[in-house]
């Protein structure tokens, strides 16, 4: 995902690789940190949706 978004915002000129590491280091920490706290509760509306009638 942050390839496609550095690459919108910025095209695919030199430079894009280091500028979508950049985006990656900071992203996949926070990204990971959101999903281990919400990941329970999504399971659980997941669920719930799913058994829905």
């Amino acid at each position: 995902m942050t390839a496609v978004i550095t690459a919108v915002n910025t095209g695919l000129n030199s430079g894009f690789v280091w500028r979508w590491l950049e985006a990656f280091i900071v992203a996949w920490p926070i990204a990971f940190s959101i999903i281990f706290v919400s990941s329970k509760h999504v399971q659980r509306l997941a669920q719930w949706l799913c058994s829905r009638d």
